[in-house]
């Protein structure tokens, strides 16, 4: 593909387009669009399908509110700092992998088995590709998978703790697992994820406090209020069900409230030259 063709140029700007005033600019000298795609996100309460979009240089990706015309919510990931990783199939959840990153990783899940190896091939390339011109080499920190809500009715630290309206549901940004209020009540700094304190789980504050001084725990330790945002902004819904599509199915393979994933017509779409 001619990095600098017209068509290139084109698509590029239609997905800017299709942000609108609220996402960031994206056409660059050199920047190339390599493909395009619907995926279902996991996101903290529910899988979620989310629109892809991948670059040479960069994934993006954004909640849907016009199929194909409109998205919001707009996230940009360098390809340098991604590491995917595959995931085996469980009865709800099939055809998925993980996108690891430094700041935030996630599972995404394809519509087939054969759309999954088109996704991770393109990427994979793009990120050797990316690495071998720039010479630098892949990053070996990457942030915790969160657990979903669902998966956890008790503390996975205490095993004590029941989630209720009143015990809420928190997150250990170190580990990743769904704790209580009591076992997340220290704060340390991960620069990779946040400039401020994070909500940790005791275990991992405590293999913190192991090789941090004790000015460094005085500094970076915070019982105030959680700086982090405990919600995870994919978690909010565009104003009504997609438009431009059928609306998706409440239940998949016979998991409710799981939405289907997407549909073929929504598979990923290898940009032509």
């Amino acid at each position: 593909m001619e990095v600098n063709s017209e068509a290139n140029a084109r698509r590029i700007g239609l997905v800017e387009g299709c942000f609108g005033s609220a996402g960031q600019p994206l056409a660059v000298p050199g920047r190339v669009l390599v493909g395009e795609g619907v995926l279902t996100k996991a996101c903290r309460k529910k899988p979620k399908p989310r629109q892809f979009f991948l670059f040479n240089d960069l994934l993006v990706y954004g909640n849907i509110i016009i199929n194909k015309k409109k998205y919001n919510k707009q996230h940009i990931i360098p390809l340098e700092e991604v590491k995917l990783k595959s995931v085996e199939d469980e009865v709800h959840f099939k055809n998925g992998w993980l996108i690891c990153t430094r700041g935030k990783s996630f599972a995404v899940y394809a519509a087939t088995a054969s759309e999954k190896q088109e996704w991770m091939a393109h990427i994979n390339k793009c990120i050797n590709d990316l690495l071998k011109k720039s010479g630098k080499k892949a990053s070996a920190e990457h942030a915790a998978v969160w657990i979903p809500d669902s998966e956890a009715n008790t503390c996975m630290h205490c095993k004590r703790v029941q989630f209720t309206l009143v015990n809420r549901r928190h997150h250990c940004r170190k580990c990743g697992l769904v704790v209580c209020n009591g076992c997340s009540s220290r704060r340390i700094l991960l620069p990779a994820q946040s400039s401020k304190p994070l909500r940790v789980c005791s275990s991992c504050f405590d293999e913190f406090s192991k090789t941090a001084s004790s000015a460094d725990l005085t500094s970076k330790e915070s019982k105030g209020t959680d700086s982090s945002g405990e919600e995870d902004s994919d978690d909010e819904e565009s104003n009504g069900a997609i438009q431009g599509e059928e609306s998706p199915d409440l239940e998949w393979a016979g998991s409710p409230g799981i939405s289907r994933p997407p549909r073929s017509s929504n598979r990923f779409t290898l940009c032509k030259p």
